[in-house]
């Protein structure tokens, strides 16, 4: 018998990932965009890091318009990380309609419901359904 998560996350849809972009592809699409030179958006993105890193060291969360909130956080055992919560902007920028170029996987599930999805499970795996 399989197992509900199983099942659903087999026919949940899914995003394609392409190669990373890198902070290489990043630096020669900002320089590219921009006009600045590479060394300089090279120069930028470490200080913006290492700002970010000076302000959550001090408790302080971060708002980068367009980009996010990173805003320090600490686990039960006291280790220390940083939560990234994106901008809207970023998040209606990637929903507009036609602008995604990437590939999804069970686009024909989009919209379906968990139940749904057991369902189409149960149907294609008959020696193996979830009850």
């Amino acid at each position: 018998m399989a197992n509900r998560i199983k099942a659903i996350g087999a026919g949940m849809p899914k995003i394609k990932l392409g190669r990373r972009a890198v902070t290489d592809d990043l630096v020669e699409f900002i320089a590219r965009s921009t006009g600045l030179n590479e060394s300089g958006v090279r120069q930028v993105l470490l200080e913006l890091r290492d700002a970010v890193l000076f302000f959550n060291l001090r408790g302080q969360a971060v708002q980068l318009e367009g980009l996010g909130t990173y805003t320090p956080k600490i686990s039960l055992d006291g280790t220390l990380g940083v939560a990234h919560r994106a901008d809207n902007a970023l998040k209606e920028g990637l929903n507009q309609t036609g602008a995604f170029k990437g590939e999804i996987l069970n686009r024909e599930n989009i919209g379906k419901t968990s139940d749904e999805l057991l369902a189409l499970w149960n149907a294609g795996h008959p020696d193996d359904p979830v009850e």
